[in-house]
């Protein structure tokens, strides 16, 4: 078709359809059209626009070596001579919201080239890389792809047709931190005044400068002698017993488990193991200890280093899960160790 805009589009390897965690280490590789979520899109953005091809890298490849694997990703995508590039979504999965986002800045800045995607508002891409992507809030799992894919094919006619993207509100993309200069039919000052007066008669009023929000955590006093000091472990590694009892999610994890420690001098592999979803497993569910480090703390304990381990851990996981609720189990799980007199706390993650 005359005139088709060229799209490539940028999966991991889940979306890619190559696999799991076991291929998260996969170097990219390019594969013609579209593939998994390109499908869908393709399909919402009609004849307008062509998934010319899709360009694949493993999660751990890119983020571990992103000097190595951004070019060679740049390297497929230059190869498609494309006129727009689209990242994910990749909803609020931590390690490809921040592959996205690299991608998105190594296409804006080497090719000059609009980059649609789409991110749960918490996923860390969105905190690194917002200014280099037109991406669309997304929900924070897979089970919202539809509306996302949706919401990203509209903001791509869009761009691909050479029309202005209005703001945030209007277009429905997450804000990012780029403010530009415009003309208004009310001068500054009458617009404040107007705000003022909103805001003294209490009625709804919505800022031109909305200042970022910033959670402020007073760091508690250091344990001044830690040879007397009670201590906790708490993991967000997803260690728990063997069949995870709680049934604790392997993503966006809705509660935490408590278990027992007491006799023990280390966490054998055949009663524990992981049931994290954003990770390898394969290391953790050889030795638990991994990532829960209670032989080291039990050698520390014997030592004299600190008095006491706590008789029990805490543990959820941290993949994909909303810092609310993070907050939530952090608060009930404080009031325990408070009662308990525990004095310090190391939290593992992966």
């Amino acid at each position: 078709m005359p005139g088709k805009k060229r799209l490539v589009h940028y999966l991991n390897q889940f979306f890619g359809q190559i696999g799991g965690e076991e291929e998260a280490d996969i170097p990219p590789r390019a594969k013609t059209g579209p593939v998994g979520p390109g499908v869908a899109l393709q399909a919402a953005l009609g004849d307008s626009v062509d998934i010319v091809g899709t360009v694949i890298c493993g999660d751990n490849y890119i983020n571990e070596r992103p000097g190595t694997a951004v070019p060679e990703v740049m390297k497929q995508i230059r190869a498609l001579s494309p006129d727009i590039v689209v990242v994910g979504p990749a909803f609020n999965a931590g390690r490809y919201g921040l592959a996205c986002g690299m991608v998105a800045k190594a296409v804006s800045e080497e090719l000059n080239l609009p980059v649609v995607g789409g991110m749960f508002p918490e996923n860390p891409g969105i905190e690194l890389y917002r200014q280099y992507l037109y991406a669309v809030e997304t929900g924070g799992s897979a089970a919202g792809m539809r509306k996302a894919v949706g919401a990203m094919a509209e903001i791509i006619r869009r761009l691909v047709n050479g029309e202005e993207i209005g703001t945030p509100e209007e277009e429905g993309y997450i804000p990012r931190g780029l403010r530009k200069n415009v003309w208004h039919q009310q001068r500054g000052a009458e617009r404040a005044v107007g705000m003022l007066l909103k805001k003294i008669r209490q009625e709804p009023l919505a800022t031109e400068y909305p200042m970022p929000r910033y959670d402020r955590v007073t760091p508690a006093p250091p344990i001044q002698d830690m040879s007397q000091a009670k201590i906790a472990l708490i993991t967000t590694g997803g260690i728990v017993p063997s069949e995870n009892p709680d049934r604790i999610e392997s993503s966006s994890a809705s509660h935490y488990g408590r278990y027992n420690l007491y006799g023990m001098d280390r966490l054998p592999a055949e009663e524990f193991q992981t049931v994290h979803g954003g990770y390898d497993p394969t290391y953790a569910n050889q030795d638990p200890n991994r990532v829960l480090p209670l032989d080291a703390m039990r050698i520390l304990e014997r030592d004299g280093v600190f008095q006491r381990l706590y008789h029990y851990y805490f543990a959820t996981v941290g993949n994909g899960t909303s810092v609310a609720k993070a907050a939530r189990f952090a608060t009930d799980i404080a009031v325990e160790l408070k009662e308990a007199k525990v004095d310090g706390v190391i939290l593992t993650s992966t």
